[in-house]
């Protein structure tokens, strides 16, 4: 199944990757737990150990549940290699430290998720590395600083939690003009609505959290790319131990069976839910790169096949809205995730920038009304009353 390349995203999602593993005519990857593989043969133990050979040493290097999972992404993203980790920032952390050092430059986004951003902020700096943060839409301002030395590219489109959108094939050119890597976090669109190798990209970040388990039951964390570099970044993570448990692993291939018939049903909610919540009387602005009047509605139609499951929408109440209107919603978990098959919903402040501060916040962007909305399976009709029912109490307000 894994040689014919002709085959659909959505029969990848069930059979790429998994064959490989299956043992006495099971038609499910096992879940290995050991944390060691014994080796009678001392001289094949060795070959195994220095790559020689195909075959697992050690648990926290690698074990066949996590390469069948490993696999399966690779497969979906069109890529020679993939690596895991333990979460999504595990996975952004351990690729980021792998190819910088004192005195290299980063060029980024303002619009990344706020524990990225922290690390583009806080962190990186504070290890001689110079950040140059952009603002996501100029691309204009992205080509000059990268044009003034850069060593890494680091895009996260669409962004969390604004769903803004890069052009991916731009800033490619501008990187590769100057030999910088270009690392993208393909989160939110997921393999089935954008493929940024087939548009330039080094390497492809997932928290494997989100949309690729989509039950919120798993962490986990995974990048692919060319061998050779996602070598460098499993050398660093065997090392460094952001290991994906086996279990982890097995709930993620698991989940990753149903992604393109999720995706389908959740890309087309949210693209009706947007459409309803821009006609409504409480709500300031709808963000959603679906939607035409979306600033880089063009550049998604571009590079995306679909506009993903998730938007973002701002109360006119602002805060206080926010508090009247979440504990009215019937059909939508209040926490701080996404991509599962249930809607979940919560504010930036208490979500995906939970990190900064209200200043910070407000200097990325981001509104303390906003609330982001990741569209679950649910019939989306029954959705929209929901919504309907929640903003019914701040339309008589305002």
């Amino acid at each position: 199944m894994t040689k014919d390349h002709n085959l659909t995203n959505a029969t990848k999602t069930v059979w790429a990757g998994e064959s490989d593993y299956l043992v006495h005519g099971a038609t499910q990857v096992p879940v290995v737990h050991s944390v060691s593989f014994g080796y009678e043969d001392i001289d094949e133990w060795f070959e195994v150990a220095i790559g020689n050979k195909d075959g697992h040493i050690y648990g926290r290097n690698t074990n066949p549940t996590v390469q069948s999972f490993e696999d399966k992404v690779k497969i979906l993203e069109g890529a020679e290699s993939a690596t895991s980790f333990s979460t999504g920032m595990a996975a952004i952390s351990n690729s980021l430290a792998t190819f910088l050092k004192p005195g290299d430059r980063v060029v980024t986004i303002k619009d990344t998720y706020g524990g990225t951003n922290k690390i583009f902020s806080e962190f990186l700096p504070k290890l001689n590395i110079d950040v140059e943060l952009c603002e996501t839409a100029n691309h204009e301002q992205m080509e000059e600083e990268i044009a003034k030395g850069c060593d890494i590219l680091y895009l996260e489109t669409p962004t969390n939690p604004t769903v803004k959108i890069t052009d991916i094939k731009r800033m490619v050119k501008a990187a590769k003009a100057v030999d910088a890597l270009v690392f993208v976090d393909n989160t939110f669109a997921t393999p089935m609505n954008q493929n940024p190798l087939s548009l330039g990209a080094d390497l492809v970040i997932h928290s494997a959290t989100k949309f690729l388990g989509g039950h919120a039951d798993a962490l986990g964390g995974v990048v692919v790319g060319s061998k050779d570099l996602v070598e460098q970044i499993f050398h660093y993570r065997e090392i460094n131990g952001a290991t994906l448990d086996p279990m982890a692993a097995y709930l993620l291939l698991r989940g990753m069976k149903t992604l393109d018939i999720r995706n389908e049903r959740q890309c087309a909610s949210a693209m009706r839910i947007a459409n309803y919540l821009k006609q409504h009387d409480a709500v300031e602005d709808v963000f959603y790169p679906g939607l035409e009047d979306h600033p880089n509605h063009d550049i998604a139609k571009k590079q995306m096949s679909n506009f993903g499951g998730m938007l973002s929408f701002s109360l006119k109440d602002g805060l206080d809205g926010v508090r009247e209107f979440l504990p009215k919603l019937q059909y939508a978990n209040r926490a701080a995730n996404l991509g599962a098959v249930e809607t979940v919903v919560g504010p930036a402040r208490t979500t995906s920038h939970i990190e900064c501060t209200p200043e910070e916040r407000k200097a990325l962007g981001i509104p303390e009304g906003l609330i982001r909305y990741s569209v679950g399976i649910e019939d989306v009709n029954d959705l929209i009353t929901d919504l309907e029912n929640a903003l019914s109490y701040i339309t008589v307000k305002s």
